[in-house]
């Protein structure tokens, strides 16, 4: 176990090595793959160096907190839809292999919980605005179904909150990719 914990550990060196060291542009770039906010992406570019993938994930936390709504709803349109392919607003070509990657189990459910997953989608843009933003990494459809239900629940305000929430969860799930140079 030590071993692991070692080779985790100079692979975080090395990784955090290379995004502190990265030119402004591609540190912009980079972190935009984690959250699809320009204004979350310039922050976390002009907060390097972090000495830690815990100090980056705690500075993250930190900038998502201090945004605007609108910097929200950049960050959420930079999502496809659960079971979709295409987000409705700009998105990297790492993001989406990373949202294929973490919705990779609505893959698997049958067409009739695929086909009502799109319908609560529908009923969660018409309710709210937005698209429904769940951090999807290890769920299946019909846990991901579920928490949608549920979430149609909430009133507008509560639910901004709780979208913030989950896109918290995947945009430091996604420091954890780019610091480890994961897919």
């Amino acid at each position: 176990m030590s071993d692991l914990r070692d080779s985790d550990s100079a692979a975080e060196t090395r990784g955090l090595r290379d995004v502190n060291a990265l030119p402004t542009a591609e540190a912009h770039a980079a972190f935009l793959h984690t959250c699809g906010s320009t204004a979350f992406a310039a922050a976390m570019t002009e907060a390097r160096p972090f000495p830690s993938l815990e100090a980056t994930k705690e500075k993250a936390r930190a900038v998502w907190k201090s945004l605007s709504r609108q910097d929200w709803d950049e960050a959420f349109r930079a999502h496809p839809e659960i079971g979709g392919k295409k987000a409705e607003g700009p998105q990297t070509v790492t993001s989406a292999t990373w949202s294929s990657g973490e919705q990779s189990k609505v893959g698997d459910a049958s067409s009739d919980t695929r086909a009502e997953l799109a319908a609560v989608n529908a009923k969660y843009r018409e309710t709210f605005g937005r698209i429904y933003i769940v951090c999807a990494t290890g769920r299946t459809a019909e846990e991901l179904l579920a928490i949608a239900k549920a979430r149609l629940a909430n009133d507008p305000e509560t639910e901004v909150a709780v979208a913030a929430e989950e896109q918290s969860k995947i945009t430091e799930l996604r420091l954890e990719k780019l610091v480890f140079g994961r897919k």
